[in-house]
């Protein structure tokens, strides 16, 4: 049923706690390809001319440190993708690691939508009410713009509440 499925990963444990879930997934669907998603969200520098007296870094130095943040962020994150395929191989199934840029949950939907993925399986912290308001869930807004089927794992831990 599931051919082609998809997996947010942000490096943190709690994240990889869908890898057992993707796995059975994969096995029990026959599934052909599983794609491990990571975005590397833009960074936002104080640029330009400052009068409150803080550190504001001119337009070009701006631009160089984050030219060279995100280049190493996003290298750091197809470095852990790759060991993640390494060390979770399946037979029949082909494995691969993208890179995104831009703001994760929008970034998720649209790569979900545009690669014609089957289903989308991403872990959630199970934050309820004013937490999440406060913190925001990636999961949550991605199981609200996603146009494929999500599955959400609770991470260990997750505490009830409404």
């Amino acid at each position: 049923m599931y051919k082609k499925i998809m997996v947010p990963l942000d490096g943190s444990p709690l994240a990889e706690c869908v890898l057992p879930h993707v796995e059975s997934i994969a096995k029990g669907c026959g599934a052909g390809e599983v794609v491990f998603v990571r975005v590397a969200e833009p960074i936002h520098l104080p640029a330009g001319g400052g009068s409150d007296g803080g550190y504001v870094f001119s337009e070009e130095e701006a631009a160089r440190i984050r030219k060279e943040t995100e280049s190493q962020n996003k290298s750091l994150a197809k470095k852990y993708l790759e060991g993640l395929i390494r060390q979770k191989k399946h037979a029949g199934v082909k494995m691969t690691a993208e890179v995104l840029e831009g703001n994760a949950a929008h970034t998720l939907a649209e790569y979900a939508e545009k690669n014609q993925f089957e289903l989308l399986v991403i872990a959630t912290h199970g934050r309820s009410g004013v937490s999440r308001w406060v913190w925001g869930s990636v999961a949550d807004r991605i199981l609200r713009s996603a146009c494929v089927p999500v599955l959400m794992v609770r991470a260990p831990g997750c505490v009830p509440g409404i």
